[in-house]
């Protein structure tokens, strides 16, 4: 079940404006599949449970990557979002953030391309978390905690009248990750239900004001 959410991720990357100029030839499915069989030929025992790998490198034919080119952003992060959702899926943790790199091989031929996959640790050795905004980016949670509101220095800033100038914040407690509301005027809600202070969960969604913030462990 998990490896056919990965495919339809990325079948869904190749549809609309993506598809005419990707018949035939590398689909970006093969790569996912690719990917995927390391996390799993790769996965080891660690102190919580099965580690997969989290740092990927893609290495494409000229051919493809041209094929590519005009995407291969897009195609990195969607490969990074299929590998957190196959951890998700078989039960996997990584001990860093996930990130997909795409190379280039010249004596490659097309068609033909390589993925190598290793366990990266994140910085100062700390469990991997991070918060999925809606545009795509993703803020790492380092050792430092990183401030949600309008303020222009806060780590997240939401630009919603709704939202007081520092929020909440989002900070490493021990092994946790816990959401902190700082008195702010609307309060802070994890999964729909207001909180003053809460351990997060992979998955868990926090809401300041009308923006929504995913909280995922990777």
């Amino acid at each position: 079940m998990g490896l056919r959410q990965v495919e339809q991720r990325l079948e869904r990357l190749v549809e609309g404006a993506f598809s005419k100029g990707l018949r035939g030839g590398l689909q970006p499915v093969e790569i996912g599949r690719r990917l995927t069989r390391e996390m799993d030929l790769l996965r080891r025992v660690g102190v919580r449970g099965l580690i997969a790998p989290n740092f990927f490198v893609v290495t494409l034919s000229a051919e493809d990557a041209e094929r590519f080119r005009s995407f291969v952003d897009v195609l990195a992060r969607e490969l990074g979002d299929a590998a957190r959702e196959h951890a998700r899926t078989e039960g996997y943790n990584f001990v860093g953030p996930v990130e997909v790199e795409i190379h280039l091989d010249e004596g490659l031929k097309a068609g033909r391309f390589t993925v190598e996959a290793e366990v990266v640790e994140g910085p100062e050795g700390l469990p991997a978390g991070s918060l999925a905004l809606a545009d795509g980016t993703r803020i790492t949670i380092g050792a430092e905690p990183v401030s949600i509101g309008r303020l222009p220095e806060c780590g997240v800033v939401v630009s919603d009248p709704n939202v007081s100038r520092r929020h909440a914040e989002v900070r490493r407690q021990g092994t946790d990750v816990v959401v902190v509301d700082l008195q702010s005027t609307n309060g802070t809600r994890v999964n729909g239900v207001p909180v003053r202070e809460r351990v997060l969960a992979d998955g868990d969604e926090i809401t300041v004001g009308t923006t929504a913030i995913r909280y995922e462990m990777s």
